[in-house]
């Protein structure tokens, strides 16, 4: 196992941190990163991006209804600003189509294809890779339920401030 560095240590910080929440706010964001990096270097290797994994992965889990595009815009994990680009790049490439819901013609249903579903499971192996990954610094189950218990927190107190 690789000797732990401080985050200090680690961004060549000269510096220390004013407080444990000032460097808690810079570990959670370069931990982030660096998992969303692990992630895309998987998931570009099938040509999509992160965002148009992240559609696929949510509208395997709506099933065969699939779900109206503003309600697969509010479950992203991050900001997508342009969904109705992501999704018609999807469409493009035969892993989404999309449909209008009766009487409400402004309303427009994402539903994952066939093909959608294929790519996922072809993915699959690679994302629980990148699981693994996060599993290596924390061997233990009862380290990862901290780690979860301890994020949920995070962002709890985020929702109450409103942000």
């Amino acid at each position: 196992m690789t000797a732990l560095r401080s985050l200090q240590e680690e961004l060549q910080q000269s510096k220390p941190f004013d407080t444990p929440a000032d460097e808690a706010v810079v570990a959670l964001m370069r931990t982030a990163a660096l998992v969303r990096h692990a992630i895309a270097q998987r998931v570009e290797a099938y040509g999509i991006s992160v965002a148009q994994y992240n559609v696929l992965r949510i509208l395997r889990g709506a099933g065969p209804n699939g779900l109206p595009t503003l309600a697969v815009r509010d479950r992203l994990i991050e900001e997508a600003p342009g969904i109705t680009r992501v999704v018609d790049k999807l469409e493009q490439a035969g892993h989404v189509r999309r449909a209008r819901a009766g009487a409400d013609r402004r309303v427009v249903h994402c539903v994952i294809t066939e093909q959608g579903l294929r790519l996922l499971e072809a993915m699959d192996r690679l994302i629980k890779e990148t699981a693994g990954l996060v599993s290596a610094g924390l061997p233990s189950e009862k380290d990862q339920r901290a780690l979860i218990d301890l994020l949920a927190h995070v962002r709890a107190g985020l929702a109450a401030s409103g942000r």
